[in-house]
């Protein structure tokens, strides 16, 4: 257990002398703590802190998947977590103040981390994006934090929220340039999005469904783009 806690000291102390990614004292004792909590875990399943992240948002289902990159090149959900609390409903954020939490997909940097958050700590999903911007959207700071308590972000319990960002953090500073967050209403299957075949946002979330099921075939992120109003997905090797 005592190499576990040297190991983080080491991982903290590195970030605050390259500033790669921000921190704090509170963000470096919660590193810590969740790494003497996930290492045991991570090791049953054959992966390990610094491998690359991708993260995956269910509304309807309340949960936030974590994926981290195994030895054969794909990623493999390590956790799935439930969401605390999450505002509005199913559907994207369109204005400022309208309380609705963001869909789409997004895409996280060491600047995107918060660890002096006034909700323990936090990551800026980086709403507006490219697709927002596209479709007039507006608001800002949307983000995945702790306290469990929402007003259009999505907010985790305090423990959950440092297992999270520890996995986050070591991969940023294992040399992660870029997280990806996918963001759905509900699980993109089939039969899911027949039953909403009427609704307003069948069209949008039909365009959701692509990069999802595109990351379900390859096992990695799918390159995302913003053409003629649309995400455009590409597969990466």
């Amino acid at each position: 257990m005592k190499s576990i806690v040297a190991g983080a000291l080491v991982l903290v102390s590195a970030a605050a002398a390259g500033d790669a990614v921000p921190t704090s004292p509170r963000a470096a004792r919660a590193e810590q703590d969740a790494m003497l909590r996930l290492t045991p875990r991570l090791q049953a399943q054959h992966l390990s802190l610094g491998a690359p992240v991708c993260l995956r948002i269910f509304k309807e289902q309340k949960v936030l998947e974590v994926w981290l990159r195994d030895a054969s090149g794909r990623f493999r959900m390590f956790a799935s977590y439930p969401i605390c609390a999450f505002s509005g409903d199913l559907g994207p954020k369109l204005v400022r103040g309208d309380g609705q939490s963001p869909e789409g997909f997004y895409a996280l940097r060491p600047a995107s981390l918060n660890p002096s958050s006034s909700y323990h700590l936090s990551f800026d999903l980086g709403y507006p994006n490219a697709y927002d911007r596209a479709h007039g959207r507006t608001g800002s700071a949307l983000m995945v934090h702790g306290n469990c308590v929402s007003i259009g972000c999505y907010a985790m319990t305090d423990p959950v929220i440092e297992e999270i960002w520890t996995c986050l953090a070591t991969a940023f500073r294992a040399g992660q340039r870029e997280i990806q967050v996918q963001v759905f209403p509900f699980r993109m299957t089939a039969d899911a999005l027949d039953r909403r075949r009427d609704h307003k946002w069948y069209g949008f979330w039909l365009n959701l469904k692509q990069g999802h099921d595109l990351f379900d075939r390859t096992g990695v992120p799918p390159r995302v783009e913003v053409l003629g109003g649309e995400y455009r997905y590409t597969a990466q090797p």
